[in-house]
């Protein structure tokens, strides 16, 4: 099939929003689509609940950019196109991949809007949208897509725990422009909310700081998880 998706997601105990996901992918697979799941070790049940959902069920290292090489690395589809397990897709998030493929487009990215009421998280999706917009990066919460020679050409993402979503969409960015794709899809707020939305706010602005000054990504993991 021209324009097959291999839809690759990283997993790790995330039993509580698998199941959705994988059920709502379901009428890509009968369409030729295919679906990857690569799983970190869960002890959860998320195993159990994917393995009748998808084409390939692999394991890897915990480690979402690892994960996501090991399932580009296996993909049979033109187009990868990387998921969270706690995203929700709209209806047609599929074809507009597809279509974007087929009038040239070799990487994009969705807007997103958060899942929690709270009036400050719209504001937080709005300025992600909008900073990816005029930036052209995305981030893995944006479902990011790509063909997977020009994946492959660029490395595909770099072996490092933290920022890994960013540093690719920087290589992409030399070989084209980013298809900005304004449907969007709903990206779980419980990180936020578990956290504290300023509290988070704050932290991932000063990631980034410290990122674009130089702080390695294994750093910026350790003081990540330790303000978790």
């Amino acid at each position: 099939m021209q324009n097959r998706l291999s839809i690759v997601i990283p997993t790790l105990n995330e039993v509580g929003v698998i199941g959705h996901l994988l059920e709502s992918l379901q009428p890509l697979r009968q369409a030729g689509h295919e679906v990857i799941l690569v799983d970190a070790g869960s002890c959860d049940g998320t195993v159990q609940i994917a393995k009748p959902l998808v084409d390939q069920l692999l394991s890897a290292t915990p480690g979402r950019a690892g994960q996501m090489n090991a399932g580009a690395e296996a993909a049979n589809g033109a187009i990868l196109w990387f998921l969270h397990a706690d995203t929700e897709l709209p209806a047609g998030a599929g074809e507009a991949v597809v279509s974007g493929a087929a009038v040239g487009a070799i990487w994009g990215r969705f807007d997103v809007c958060l899942s929690g009421q709270q009036p400050l998280l719209r504001m937080v999706a709005f300025m992600m949208n909008l900073r990816s917009r005029w930036t052209g990066i995305a981030t893995g919460d944006q479902a990011i897509f790509v063909r997977r020679n020009v994946f492959n050409d660029v490395g595909g993402f770099p072996d490092m725990p933290l920022m890994e979503d960013i540093v690719l969409s920087k290589q992409l960015k030399r070989v084209g422009k980013p298809l900005c794709l304004r449907m969007k899809l709903v990206t779980s707020s419980r990180r936020w909310e578990a956290q504290g939305t300023c509290r988070t706010i704050v932290l991932m602005w000063w990631l980034r700081l410290m990122f674009v000054l130089g702080v390695s990504p294994m750093q910026l993991a350790r003081w990540y998880s330790s303000v978790r």
